[in-house]
């Protein structure tokens, strides 16, 4: 009963001073704003960041070339690469837990067809890919077993390859020529939109491995090989199992370490997401320091307050009010004065991370913790920043304030 009687008297107090209250929130107001559409945009980006890596395939697996090493030191990831067909297919055969492997043929190739050329990436791939990469066709069909051992020259292209070569016309049938190879184009692939990093997924050509092996790329080694689990808890067995078989492979002793990267989903979402997470504290921290203005601000205007109501306090505190009452009556009026301003923030949170996507495009979201963590940390603001002024009050000698004028 005496705190709703408090919360009274705060809201009393508030409301008779409408303009100096409202100024008084504000550096609360545009702090709990700030950083809420601070975090929701860095939690858009992790989201979209899940989406991407997740549209690149199911319980995808990724095996890589490793790293060479000069005079004791390593050159980097991908500059030693001993990976061929015959790992992927050795892989493919041998393993338990994946339910499909693909070699990956990399050929930048400028691609002639349709209404002019277009610089894409080919890439040399098995019937299992598009299986791994979850990849459908919009038009025509995805080549087959057949293709594969015939070595045929036929291409599935990507959205954009179909858009820049093929306006307004279907594909599906018509010739293409990579590196003034002919290809016949049989199908489209549905389109996947970009990356988290912003590139294009759909500029891309697939064709068999083994022709783009042979008539494109012309060496024995291949950029990756990508393969998928049935079940997404298979995933740490199956990367042993790809191990296991590699090092057997390559003939490696135990002591030797491995000469390619395994690396699944999880590895590439935590990867891009620890970027994301630091700079959305960076920006997060950025935008308190407005909270720290703002608190300063409800410090100076609860010590006003203690000065122009000093008879006040003496005259409840000549009547019984002791000197906790006194501290608790200015204290919730500075939670309260907080709280008021962080709800407004919120709402400035929610419609500017609204204009920002609009703006921008960019993809925001705000989860229900946040408003909570909001308005609890407003209320810490005004604890913190309002425990000195209601202290102050508290301490007041009730005759010394009686003759205040």
């Amino acid at each position: 009963m005496r705190l709703r009687r408090f919360i009274d008297i705060a809201l009393d107090s508030i409301l008779k001073n409408k303009m100096r209250s409202m100024l008084t929130m504000l550096g609360i107001i545009i702090g709990v704003g700030a950083v809420m559409m601070m975090v929701a945009v860095g939690q858009g980006a992790k989201s979209q960041i899940r989406q991407s890596i997740n549209g690149l395939g199911t319980n995808l697996i990724v095996v890589t070339p490793g790293a060479s090493r000069e005079g004791g030191v390593s050159r980097g990831a991908g500059t030693f690469n001993r990976l061929t067909v015959q790992d992927a297919e050795a892989i493919k055969r041998e393993s338990l837990l994946l339910s499909g492997v693909s070699p990956v043929i990399l050929a930048p190739t400028q691609a002639v067809g349709g209404q002019g050329n277009w610089r894409t990436m080919v890439r040399g791939v098995s019937t299992d890919y598009a299986t791994i990469r979850d990849w459908n066709v919009s038009e025509g069909r995805l080549f087959d077993a057949e293709d594969l051992r015939g070595m045929r020259k036929v291409a599935v292209i990507g959205a954009t390859v179909a858009k820049d070569l093929f306006p307004n016309q279907d594909p599906v049938g018509q010739n293409l020529r990579l590196r003034d190879v002919p290809f016949k184009i049989i199908g489209v692939l549905q389109s996947k939109g970009q990356t988290g990093m912003g590139n294009d997924q759909d500029d891309v050509i697939l064709a068999p491995y083994t022709t783009v092996q042979t008539r494109l790329a012309g060496h024995q080694f291949i950029g990756q090989i990508v393969a998928s689990s049935a079940d997404p808890a298979d995933i740490p067995a199956a990367e042993q199992e790809i191990r296991g078989i590699m090092r057997e492979r390559h003939k490696l002793a135990p002591y030797e370490p491995d000469d390619f990267t395994v690396r699944d989903q999880t590895d590439i979402m935590q990867a891009a997401e620890g970027t994301t997470d630091v700079m959305t504290l960076l920006l997060a921290a950025i935008a308190s320091i407005s909270l720290l203005v703002g608190g300063i601000g409800i410090m100076n205007i609860m010590l006003v307050s203690v000065t122009e109501r000093t008879r006040e306090i003496g005259v409840r505190m000549a009547i019984g009010a002791r000197g906790s009452d006194v501290l608790s009556q200015f204290l919730i009026e500075s939670i309260v004065l907080s709280v008021i301003g962080g709800a407004f923030g919120v709402a400035v949170g929610f419609g500017g991370a609204e204009v920002i996507a609009r703006l921008t495009g960019w993809s925001t979201a705000i989860a229900p913790a946040m408003v909570g963590l909001a308005m609890g940390f407003s209320a810490t603001v005004g604890i913190f920043f309002g425990y000195y002024p209601a202290r102050k009050a508290a301490q007041l000698n009730p005759i010394e304030a009686l003759r205040y004028e």
